[in-house]
Order: structure tokens, then C-alpha cells, then sequence
């Protein structure tokens, strides 16, 4: 069994590829995800941390009886920041991911990344 080693650019591993041990980060069961650019995890980190203040802005407002319609546009606010984090992180993986199956020539893998970008859109409409 060859082993593969992912270029180092490449911010997400393909569940096709395979990888010696020390190389996986964290599991999950449709593959192994790399390191995140530095840039992109920043950001993401800083946009996630200003969420989580809204929310627990949203908890206290719900504790002090505020006006339903205050609360209602705050929780609309953390939505919308939370679909920048995930168009950013979508972004990141169409950059990285998608086009690594691309350019690597390999049919299925491509099937493969297609497949879940339009799973993964199917999932966030709902």
C-alpha cells in the first residue's frame, strides 16, 4: 500500500487519501481535515469569538425580558455572521480541497468533492 503526502498548501486531506498516522489531525467520517491557512483560521476565530458575545448577549436580553422584536434582530445579526464565517470557510475549501481533486486528475475524487459541495448546500437551505 503506498503511502500519500498532501502538498504542502493543501488545507483539507481527502477521506481517499491515505496518510501516515502523524499526519491526522482530527477524524471525521467523510475525511481528514488539515491545518487551515493562518490567515483564514484567524479570522474565523475572531468572527466566531464575536459571536459567541451575541449569543450570550441574546441569553441575557431572553434573562432581562427585553422587547421580542430586539431580540428577534439580534438573533437575525448572529445568523448573518455566521453565514460569513461559513461562506469563508466554504471558500477556503473549494480553494484548497476542490481544486487539489481537480488538478490531481483523479474522475472519482472530483465526483466525490462535487457531490459533497452540493450535499453540503442542501444541508445549509434547510
Amino acid at each position: 500500500m503506498a503511502v500519500l503526502r498532501a502538498p504542502p498548501q493543501q488545507s483539507c486531506f481527502c477521506s481517499s487519501d491515505i496518510f501516515h498516522l502523524g499526519d491526522l489531525v482530527n477524524y471525521t467520517h467523510r475525511g481528514y481535515i488539515g491545518v487551515m491557512r493562518d490567515d483564514n483560521k484567524s479570522s474565523c476565530q475572531k468572527r466566531l469569538n464575536r459571536i459567541e458575545g451575541q449569543v450570550r448577549g441574546l441569553s441575557r436580553m431572553v434573562e432581562e425580558d427585553r422587547y421580542c422584536i430586539d431580540i428577534i434582530t439580534q438573533i437575525g445579526a448572529v445568523r448573518a455572521a455566521l453565514a460569513r464565517v461559513e461562506e469563508e470557510l466554504l471558500r477556503d475549501h473549494v480553494g484548497h480541497c476542490v481544486e487539489h481533486a481537480i488538478a490531481s486528475g483523479n474522475k472519482a475524487d472530483q465526483r466525490r468533492k462535487v457531490a459533497e459541495l452540493i450535499e453540503v448546500f442542501g444541508r445549509t437551505q434547510r
